[in-house]
């Protein structure tokens, strides 16, 4: 079984709920990115459309584990008119050079097209191993619950034998 590292950007707890669900069916480790400066109210709101807009990289803080030493990093984050959340925007560009496979989950208030992967493809220079949206309603009413669970297994999957490929076998859990 592959170690992985969960990363998780929540503005309004939604991803952070995901995450908690999403190592707790799998048995992997949580990590958080916080923002510098809290968004609050509509002034908040106006920071989230002007990031997304201008693809800005807000300053943000992030006190977990060293990404390189996991075999794949899930970065959650919520959808920003269609794009990457700005902090998590920055916690890729920061990291980029630190992390392993990457594997993405966005969450959107609704279903749409989206490009968080191909944003977070962008800043790393590869393509997420895997990657999928889900709806703040699935994860409210916890319908996301079997697909979540799917999310995982492919991962461990994609992640074995992206690694064989390599010529690398995961570390040990």
């Amino acid at each position: 079984m592959s170690k992985i590292l969960v990363v998780v950007y929540s503005y309004t707890g939604t991803s952070r709920r995901l995450s908690q669900q999403l190592c707790s069916q799998m048995g992997w480790q949580l990590a958080e990115v916080v923002e510098d400066r809290p968004r609050r109210g509509i002034l908040g709101i106006c920071r989230c459309v002007l990031d997304s807009l201008f693809r800005r990289r807000p300053a943000i803080h992030y006190d977990g584990p060293f990404p390189r030493n996991f075999d794949a990093v899930v970065l959650v984050s919520p959808i920003w008119l269609g794009r990457l959340a700005g902090p998590m925007r920055s916690f890729v560009a920061r990291r980029r050079d630190h992390l392993p496979d990457v594997a993405v989950i966005s969450v959107a208030g609704a279903i749409g097209d989206f490009a968080a992967a191909a944003e977070v493809a962008d800043l790393v220079g590869e393509a997420p191993i895997i990657s999928t949206t889900f709806t703040a309603r699935e994860i409210d009413d916890g319908t996301c619950a079997g697909r979540l669970q799917f999310f995982g297994a492919a991962l461990n999957g994609a992640e074995a034998t992206h690694a064989a490929q390599r010529g690398r076998m995961p570390k040990a859990a």
